[in-house]
């Protein structure tokens, strides 16, 4: 594998990557798409949350323990490349940008449907336009700039979200700012129908919006060859990742969900702002408001990030054109945020043609390829370990939990996945679209990539 240490800034701290797989993961599946959760599985959408959170756990183990044995930019791809051949590498490497690109479109439509809020009269696709604007100046900065801004976006997230839990403690235990005739507390999770309101297949069905929620995380990858200490920085944004995935996404649904039946929680708007206009706090409900506009804004920044190094990898590896090798005086690959800003414009369009059915489309596709991404890491790191000598993995700094058995079970669960797609009907459409990207995708390997590779073979370490 290339070492492009050398021309890639070294500007992230451990602080700036903690926050920049938080900002990707806590976002629009969390604030917007929960609502669409909900009402597929009920308050048995807790319990999908936690089995998402514990297989998207030991995917992030898998990418941490080859980011740590050896960082490198984009680096799944290349994990994908060295391991499992070019085709998975190139595959991969395209299908994370296609991943980043849906969740990007997803995030751009919730900040148009959030500003409805205030400005109910102006059309939604003049806000995403502005946002796209906005994001691309922002990630032509220095790497340092933009790692420093994300952190802070990430603050108002986190501390948002936090105190969120507090006044919906509050409520339950006092009935503070409620305004509402139902009652609050616990005994909403199972008074409303049940627990499981919708059975085993509602918890199943919810797993397309709850895996899209979790997407985006494995970012932390990708920042290892722009990371200062790569073997104490990664494992300790790794490692963090269970308790905020309880805290932030099993918690906070926990509570709102006490505080508000469940089947009356609606999908215009975010349900966050939504509940809180309707026990009649407006205060609330407006700061809860800037809070979901600053996590749509962080996770489009965590995302065409990690798309931009992305390309920038694959075209130091030959599988990507050259010119998204091109680097600002900063250490930006800037070709490559111009064509995701270029392609994100299509979001202001389908928002002008589509504004009512765009997001489950979208968040169907992006669950899609971040499946595969995540398979793809599995499967890479099950061949790397299967290429080592009991002895070599002895020296690994950051192993996997519970090998092979983890792993194992969490290949099987990412593949039913992409399978339970094809089951429902407004999710099909998105496995059409995920099959045909694959087959262009391979075509144009074979027809043009691959006669590229063998003229100019990368070189590997």
């Amino acid at each position: 594998m290339q070492n492009n240490q050398n021309q890639l800034k070294q500007g992230l701290s451990v602080r700036h990557i903690r926050f920049m797989a938080l900002g990707s993961a806590i976002g629009t599946g969390l604030f917007y798409g929960s609502a669409e959760a909900i009402q597929q599985a009920g308050p048995a959408v807790l319990l999908a949350y936690v089995i998402g959170g514990a297989a998207v756990f030991i995917v992030m183990r898998a990418l941490g323990e080859m980011a740590v044995h050896h960082p490198v930019s984009g680096s799944f791809s290349q994990y994908a490349s060295h391991y499992l051949g070019p085709l998975a590498g190139f595959l991969t490497g395209w299908i994370y940008v296609l991943e980043m690109l849906f969740v990007c479109l997803a995030d751009i439509t919730a900040f148009g449907m959030y500003m409805k809020l205030w400005f109910p009269n102006v059309d939604q696709w003049i806000w995403v336009l502005s946002i796209v604007c906005f994001i691309g100046a922002l990630n032509l900065c220095h790497v340092k700039i933009f790692g420093e801004m994300e952190f802070w976006l990430s603050i108002v997230k986190v501390t948002a979200i936090i105190a969120m839990i507090i006044c919906g403690l509050f409520i339950m235990f006092f009935g503070f700012g409620q305004a509402t005739e139902h009652a609050t507390g616990l005994s909403n999770l199972w008074e409303h129908g049940g627990f499981m309101p919708n059975g085993i297949s509602g918890i199943i069905a919810s797993f397309a919006i709850v895996m899209f929620a979790f997407g985006g995380i494995e970012v932390i990858g990708i920042t290892a060859s722009e990371a200062k200490n790569p073997e104490k920085t990664i494992p300790k944004a790794i490692n963090a990742v269970p308790l905020r995935i309880l805290i932030f996404y099993v918690l906070t649904l926990c509570i709102l969900m006490s505080i508000y039946p469940w089947d009356q929680i609606g999908q215009d708007g975010s349900p966050f702002v939504k509940i809180f206009s309707n026990l009649g706090n407006n205060t609330a409900a407006n700061i809860l408001n800037v809070v979901v506009i600053t996590a749509a804004i962080s996770a489009i920044n965590s995302d065409i990030f990690g798309a931009g190094r992305m390309m920038y990898g694959m075209a130091q590896e030959g599988q990507a054109p050259s010119a998204f090798k091109k680097l600002t005086r900063n250490g930006v690959p800037w070709m490559t945020v111009l064509v995701m800003m270029f392609i994100l414009l299509i979001g202001v369009v389908l928002n002008y043609l589509i504004p009512k059915e765009i997001f489950i489309f979208i968040a169907s596709v992006a669950t899609f390829a971040t499946v595969w991404v995540w398979l793809m890491i599995l499967i890479s790191h099950v061949a790397m370990r299967r290429q080592m000598s009991a002895d070599e993995v002895k020296t690994l700094k950051f192993p996997i939990p519970m090998w092979p058995v983890a792993p194992a079970v969490t290949i099987a669960f990412m593949a039913g996945i992409i399978i339970l797609l094809g089951f429902f009907e407004q999710t099909r459409d998105a496995l059409y679209v995920g099959m045909g990207w694959i087959l262009i995708l391979t075509l144009a390997y074979f027809f043009s990539v691959k006669k590229k590779l063998l003229a100019n073979p990368p070189s590997h370490q």
